[in-house]
């Protein structure tokens, strides 16, 4: 057999262990005959390639199910223990580091807060590696455990080793984060913008499961979003797609924090929400200010539900999702209250020859953005090549 034809073969068995393991993630429990219906493997595949799993021990069997006559099945799932991976949020307000192990559950959480007017790129990274250090730390696990390391930063982060983070809202033009992390760590590094890590996260374990077309709106300080396109995350060819917030909403409108005017985030981010209510606010503030609005009726509120319907039928209209999701703090704040007044201007706003989109709530709460950075590592993971993780964004 020539070498490329041994590497053919490896790289099949390689697929399909990917194929197998992914799919057991996701079931979270299951035995090796629906193994083999799930992935189109034969029994013989599925049995070789899950004896291989449960001698590295990425893989454990969980109790016995009964068959239909025949011998008890062995459940299968993954290892929570085989390894673990760090989320950071990285807000306006704080640095929030996590601890997951593989079924996400927190083992350990450090929060770090930040001056509004202090984003200086080498004091963050330094309070993140602080707490990937905090956090492994109080979590007592080995740090060969450790699979790397996923961050949530605003604004666009650009791929390639750096990690170059262009943050308006911060004053960083250009920031190479990425270069800045890996001076205080060798573990593998993914550095993506918070939106968007959310959005994989409640693609994955929330709200838009199971949506091959879905859109995942952050409302924070700012407004940005996660498009998901046949299952997967569409970042477009900068990867900038989801700058949602800058959608013009009215021309020549309120100056947004981007330089633009009329965005939508110069209306509905919790900022701008706050400052058309006469109220002065420093971001520290913006939380328990913007519950008083909401717990008051103020118009501002209802107004601002009524622009975020507006800018969702935009997005309607243009990608035709099956599902759009709300979150972020700010945004599980306005949709709890206002739900229904998004949902009823976004349909008055949408043509009648559309089919109705279903407008829900996140139900991963306020802090999926280090969740979903923390599965950004766990994705490379169910690629079943972990030890080949690069150290770049």
């Amino acid at each position: 057999m020539s070498r490329s034809e041994r590497k053919t073969v490896r790289d099949l068995r390689r697929g399909n262990r990917a194929m197998l393991l992914r799919e057991l993630y996701f079931a979270g429990e299951t035995n090796r005959h629906a193994l083999s219906a799930a992935t189109g493997l034969s029994a013989g595949s599925v049995s070789t390639l899950t004896a291989d799993l449960l001698a590295e021990n990425m893989i454990v069997e969980s109790g016995q199910v009964d068959s239909d006559g025949g011998r008890p099945r062995v459940l299968l799932r993954v290892n929570p223990d085989y390894g673990y991976v760090v989320g950071v949020d990285v807000g306006e307000t704080h640095v929030r580091v996590e601890l997951f192990d593989l079924a996400m559950t927190v083992r350990a959480s450090a929060y770090y807060a930040l001056h509004t007017a202090r984003h200086d790129p080498e004091l963050v990274a330094r309070h993140l590696l602080m707490g990937v250090d905090s956090v492994v730390a109080d979590a007592a696990v080995p740090y060969d455990k450790v699979l790397g390391i996923g961050v949530g930063v605003p604004g666009i982060v650009e791929g390639g080793p750096d990690a170059l983070v262009h943050a308006t809202t911060f004053g960083w033009d250009s920031v190479p984060f990425g270069a800045l992390l890996r001076r205080g760590t060798s573990l593998p590094l993914f550095v993506d913008n918070g939106a968007k890590t959310m959005g994989q996260a409640e693609l994955w374990f929330g709200s838009a499961r199971d949506a091959g077309d879905a859109v995942v709106v952050f409302i924070g300080s700012g407004v940005g979003c996660t498009l998901v396109t046949d299952g997967s995350i569409y970042r477009g060819a900068g990867r900038a797609a989801g700058e949602f917030g800058h959608l013009k909403i009215v021309a020549g409108g309120r100056p947004c924090r981007c330089g633009g005017q009329g965005c939508l985030e110069a209306y509905v981010g919790a900022e701008s929400i706050i400052d058309r209510a006469g109220i002065t606010a420093d971001a520290a503030d913006q939380e328990p200010t913007l519950a008083r609005l909401i717990r008051e009726g103020s118009p501002v509120v209802e107004e601002s539900a009524d622009l975020l319907g507006i800018g969702l039928s935009n997005v309607i209209h243009l990608l035709n999702p099956e599902r759009v999701v709300i979150g972020g703090w700010a945004g599980l704040m306005l949709g709890g209250a206002q739900l229904a007044r998004v949902q009823a201007s976004a349909a008055a706003n949408t043509m009648s020859s559309f089919p109705p989109v279903p407008i829900v709530l996140g139900r991963l709460g306020a802090d999926a953005v280090a969740m979903g950075a923390a599965t950004l590592v766990v994705e490379e993971l169910l690629r079943g090549t972990p030890a080949s993780i690069p150290a770049t964004a």
